[in-house]
C-alpha cells in the first residue's frame, strides 16, 4: 500500500525506515533550480548516485544507461525528484533491474504482458515537482522505443512513498503550471467517465476535478501557496484515479498533437477534451459502457456539477472559457490535409476502448478537423 505524505521534511525519516544507505537519485533538468535541492543534498545517507541523462520524452536507450548505473552502483533505494518523465524513468529502471526478463521487460512483446516483479525489494520514493501527471501514484510509465511510445504497466513500479511538497510549484514557469494543471484536470474528468471506473476511482476523480476548479485562478494568477498545496493534492488524486481506470479518448488524441506541433502534453490533452465530450453528448446511442447510456449521462451530469455547471453543455462552456483565460490556443497547421491524415492514423485503439462512446475513423477525423486550425 502506497503512503502519500505531505512535506519533504518527512523524507529523512522515510529513508531511515527503509534502511537506505546508498541512494539512487533520478533527477531532471529542473533539479539544480529547485528550492528543495539543499534538503535532498543534505539527506543522511552514506552515498548518493545521481542519474539525469534523459530527455523529457525518455528514450529506451537513455533508460538503459540508468539501468546499468543502478546495477553497477548497487544502490538500495530509489528517489525520483522531478516531473512525470523523471518518475517514469525511475519506474522503468526499477522494473528492468528487478525483473527476471531484465531490459526486455520494457519492450514488445513483454511490455504488453504482466511481468513478475517483487517491487518491495527496492524501496522507491517519488517527489513530483509539478502538479499534473500524478505519476507518483500510478503503476504506469511512459518511454519511447524505436520512435514509438510505450506504456509500461506493472504493480511493482508504483512508488512506495509519494511525497507532496507544494513549495516546488512556486517557481515553476507559468506556461508549465498551466499545462500540467490541465493534464491533472483532464485525467480527473476522463477517469470519471471511463468505462473502467468504480466507486473508488470516481471519488478520486471528483476530488481531483473539484480541487482544481475551486482554486485554479489563485494557483495560476496569484501564485497562492495554499492553492498550490490543494492543486498538487488534486493532481495526486487524478493520478490515483487513472491508476485504476486508465485514460480515454482525449489522451489518445493528444500524443501526436504533441509530436507534430511541439505542444506540452497537458495543453494537447485539453484541446481535445471539450470537442470529444461534445461529440459524446451528441451521440449517446454509441455508448459502449456496459452500464448503459442512462448511467453514462448521469456521470456527465456529475462531472458538470464538479465543474460548477448545471448541464454538460454548460460544463463544456466552462472548460472552453478556462482554456481562453489560460491562453491555451489551438495549433495552426500549414499543411492541414497532411496533418489530419497523420493525426487520424495515430490514435491508439486501446485507449479508445476505455472511452464511453465509440469513435470510428470518420468521427476521429472530424474531431481533429475541429481541433486543428487553418
Amino acid at each position: 500500500m502506497q503512503q502519500i505524505i505531505e512535506g519533504i521534511d518527512k523524507l529523512p525519516g522515510i529513508l531511515k525506515e527503509t534502511g537506505c544507505w546508498k541512494l539512487f537519485l533520478v533527477i531532471d533538468s529542473s533539479y539544480p533550480f529547485l528550492n528543495i535541492k539543499d534538503a535532498v543534498e543534505a539527506l543522511p545517507v552514506g552515498e548518493k548516485v545521481k542519474f539525469s541523462d534523459f530527455t523529457p520524452n525518455p528514450q529506451y536507450e537513455q533508460v538503459c544507461k540508468g539501468i546499468e548505473l543502478l546495477k553497477s552502483s548497487r544502490c538500495d533505494a530509489i528517489l525520483a525528484v522531478g516531473g512525470g518523465s523523471a518518475i517514469d524513468v525511475a519506474k522503468c529502471i526499477k522494473l528492468a533491474v528487478l525483473s527476471e526478463a531484465g531490459n526486455a521487460a520494457l519492450i514488445p512483446p513483454l511490455v504488453l504482458q504482466s511481468v513478475p516483479l517483487e517491487g518491495s525489494e527496492l524501496p522507491f520514493i517519488a517527489i513530483p515537482t509539478t502538479a499534473g501527471t500524478g505519476s507518483e501514484s500510478t503503476h504506469n510509465a511512459v518511454m519511447y522505443y524505436q520512435g514509438a511510445k510505450q506504456t509500461v504497466t506493472n504493480d511493482g513500479i508504483l512508488p512506495d512513498y509519494a511525497i507532496l511538497e507544494p513549495s516546488v510549484l512556486k517557481t515553476l514557469p507559468l506556461y508549465q503550471k498551466k499545462c500540467t494543471m490541465m493534464d491533472a484536470l483532464c485525467q480527473g474528468i476522463e477517469s470519471w467517465w471511463c468505462i473502467n471506473s468504480n466507486d473508488e476511482s470516481r471519488e478520486y476523480a471528483r476530488k481531483a476535478v473539484e480541487g482544481i476548479i475551486a482554486r485554479w485562478r489563485k494557483y495560476i494568477f496569484d501564485n497562492s501557496e495554499e492553492a498550490a498545496r490543494q492543486v498538487m493534492l488534486a493532481a495526486n488524486y487524478g493520478g490515483r484515479a487513472i491508476n485504476i481506470t486508465a485514460t480515454t479518448a482525449p489522451h489518445a488524441f493528444s500524443y501526436k498533437i504533441t509530436s507534430l506541433y511541439g505542444l506540452p502534453h497537458g495543453h494537447a490533452v485539453a484541446l481535445g477534451l471539450p470537442e470529444i465530450w461534445s461529440f459524446m453528448l451528441q451521440h449517446p446511442d454509441r455508448c459502449i459502457d456496459p452500464r448503459g447510456e442512462v448511467y453514462m449521462l448521469s456521470v456527465f451530469n456529475d462531472i458538470s456539477r464538479a465543474l460548477g455547471a448545471d448541464t454538460p453543455e454548460a460544463a463544456i462552456a466552462v472548460f472552453r472559457r478556462m482554456m481562453q483565460e489560460l491562453d491555451l490556443q489551438n495549433p495552426v497547421s500549414s499543411d492541414r490535409a497532411r496533418d489530419l491524415d497523420i493525426l487520424s492514423a495515430s490514435v491508439n485503439p486501446i485507449r479508445l476502448k476505455n472511452n464511453p462512446v465509440e469513435l470510428d475513423a470518420s468521427s476521429i477525423r472530424s474531431l481533429y478537423e475541429v481541433i486543428i486550425e487553418l
